[in-house]
């Protein structure tokens, strides 16, 4: 079966691959749709979005001059967003600009503990309930600039602003109902000083980058190294730091009508980190508005999202990618391709794992039979398999579709997601 799958994607490829002529694109180009897409952890979204790309005279194509993004949408599970993106490398001579500024306002935002495999899962209740769910606002502005340093190798420095509150779930129809979130208050593994706070990081870091584009990448690898650090500025009495490498790499077969690409990420935090920006990511250019782990649509596909929390965590993503289709459609290029695709990702540093495994008395007075801790460790590899089906307009617009099931029943049944962009 393995092999006929493989057989059919390469004939697929062979036979598409050559057809409709591409044609350099020049001036603005526009991708609006109405933001209507599924994700399993959200639920249903309707609402609106549009890409802008401006190519000038089409000298850079396909790098745009200028890229903007606006969204607003709204999720079943009570989950609205509203954002705004920029990213330009020509606005600043000799700078790269990347801008963004979001809002996140979830009435039923992902809680599953800490430290992975160390917290149970309760399947009981993991639908129909708000067990594994709190109230979460987010606000975050971020401004980054990029410089050369040599032909392929650039610096960065930015800001990241957050402001966050959470709290217990608050719809009506959980109002009387314990959360996860509410027993680990209880127990202070979330203590009062993390509830809610603003934080300004401080960010540096180096780019190493012989991709051919960025949105679609055919050939050549990216490696990058980014730290932050967010002095108490607020006076939230929380001094933190984090660091992230990744490294990407793509092989082009049969010139570019098959990818084959792989994504390494390690991230680490140090200091008082509060739980709420634990499964943030620190990335250089976001793909999607939450740069969120570990689980979920941008880092393990079909996990439930931030399955993960913990003070450190690993992860890596691989895939093929395979163009069956290229067209003109209403001026326009396009291609389809399909996305078989394997992740997996592991804990390297646990949170207030001693505290956990202590906690189960406090659980048993909040009826909690399973406790806070699994007896299980925080060891073992998170991981899922999948395919993905992408239509891409002119090279960097891209409706994407993915279907993951994880490996351990632990994490999860599996995922569908329907939105923008390849998550690397």
């Amino acid at each position: 079966m393995k092999k006929f799958i493989l057989t059919s994607l390469l004939c697929a490829a062979i036979a598409f691959g050559a057809t409709a002529q591409e044609k350099v694109k020049t001036g603005w180009n526009l991708g609006p749709l109405p933001a209507v897409s599924y994700n399993s952890d959200l639920g249903f979204q309707y609402g609106a979005l549009c890409d802008f790309f401006y190519f000038g005279d089409g000298s850079t194509y396909p790098t745009y001059l200028h890229k903007f993004n606006v969204e607003l949408s709204h999720y079943t599970k009570g989950e609205t967003i509203a954002h705004m993106f920029y990213d330009s490398k020509y606005l600043i001579p000799g700078l790269r600009l990347t801008a963004a500024v979001s809002y996140l306002d979830s009435a039923m935002s992902p809680f599953y503990g800490f430290n992975g495999f160390a917290s149970p899962m309760d399947w009981d209740k993991t639908s129909g309930s708000s067990w594994y769910y709190m109230d979460r606002t987010m606000l975050r502005g971020i401004a980054d600039v990029q410089g050369s340093i040599s032909d392929r190798l650039t610096w960065m420095a930015g800001l990241t602003f957050w402001n966050v509150t959470t709290g217990d779930v608050e719809l009506n129809k959980y109002k009387d109902e314990l959360s996860l979130y509410e027993v680990y208050r209880t127990a202070g593994l979330i203590s009062d000083d993390e509830v809610a706070g603003t934080h300004l990081e401080l960010k540096a870091g180096l780019v190493y980058d012989t991709r051919d584009m960025e949105a679609a990448p055919t050939r050549g690898y990216c490696a990058e190294i980014v730290g932050s650090f967010s002095p108490d500025l607020f006076g939230e009495g929380e001094t933190y730091g984090r660091i992230m490498a990744t490294w990407r790499q793509f092989f082009p077969v049969m010139e570019d009508n098959i990818v084959l690409g792989y994504r390494i990420n390690w991230q680490q935090t140090f200091g008082n980190t509060p739980f709420y920006l634990q499964q943030t990511t620190t990335p250089l250019y976001l793909r999607q508005i939450k740069n969120e782990g570990l689980g979920g649509k941008n880092s393990i596909r079909g996990v439930f999202q931030n399955r993960i929390l913990a003070d450190g965590y690993a992860w890596a993503n691989f895939e093929a990618r395979v163009k069956v289709a290229r067209f003109r459609l209403i001026n326009q290029n396009w291609y389809i391709a399909l996305n078989p695709f394997v992740d997996a990702g592991v804990i390297t540093k646990a949170r207030s794992f001693d505290k956990q495994k202590g906690s189960n008395e406090v659980a048993e007075l909040a009826n909690k039979a399973l406790g806070l801790y699994s007896g299980d460790g925080y060891g073992g590899i998170h991981a899922s398999a999948g395919i993905g089906v992408k239509i891409v307009m002119n090279h960097n617009f891209i409706i994407s579709c993915e279907y993951g099931k994880p490996f351990d029943k632990r994490d999860g049944k599996g995922g569908l997601n329907i939105g923008t962009n390849y998550i690397f």
